[in-house]
């Protein structure tokens, strides 16, 4: 049986010229010698090479997709945002005339006073996760906006529009999540909710039953 280095010399005295040997070692398998050069080794890399090369044009190209997707889910919620109310409940100094604009959707300052029910504040909308909806996700966001349910159960207050907001479709309700997630977070923790016979330290917009408002 030739050995590894007289099947190598062999090789090289046929090609007449200095051949370099291949990057794994040879292996001699008995009278019928297999050996792998350089070449299969190259062939072998250069496939590797272009499989992983696809594989990160493909991902690239599929994050981009993504974040322009979301891109145009947070402009579409700021659409819907923009005339649906939320700003005007929302935004402290609305209610007096003058908005403050550098704690857009943080919370108001002003209560709604419900007979029976109490005095209940626009809450704050931003990400900011001890005085906001940091906590939340965006499905918990949707679910609160379309069946008036909050992650901890409770409902919220007649004033808020869930049911109006109920016949939004899924995409758009999921549009307005995502751009209140995208929002700057605002550190603003409003007062209250105040039960009916709780002294609300607020502004509140007062609903009155017939007979008081027209009692003397």
């Amino acid at each position: 049986m030739p050995t590894a280095l007289a099947v190598f010399r062999l090789v090289q005295s046929r090609a007449g010229r200095k051949v370099k040997p291949a990057i794994r070692p040879i292996r001699v398998l008995g009278a019928g010698a297999s050996i792998e050069l350089r070449r299969g080794d190259r062939m072998r890399n250069g496939s590797r090479l272009l499989f992983a090369a696809a594989a990160s044009i493909a991902l690239a190209a599929t994050a981009v997709s993504a974040g322009a997707t979301d891109r145009k889910a947070i402009e579409r919620g700021k659409y819907l945002v923009s005339f649906g109310g939320c700003f005007d409940c929302h935004t402290p100094g609305y209610f007096f005339g003058k908005p403050d604009m550098a704690r857009y959707l943080g919370g108001s300052d002003v209560g709604f006073d419900m007979p029976g029910l109490g005095v209940f504040v626009g809450s704050n909308l931003t990400p900011d996760p001890d005085t906001g909806l940091g906590k939340w996700t965006e499905a918990q966001i949707v679910i609160a906006l379309q069946t008036g349910k909050r992650p901890d159960g409770r409902e919220l207050a007649p004033i808020m529009p869930w049911r109006a907001f109920a016949n939004l479709t899924k995409s758009d309700a999921h549009a307005i999540a995502a751009y209140l997630k995208s929002l700057k977070p605002v550190s603003h923790q409003v007062p209250g909710p105040f039960g009916p016979d709780e002294k609300a330290s607020v502004f509140r917009m007062k609903v009155v039953p017939p007979e008081a408002a027209t009692a003397k």
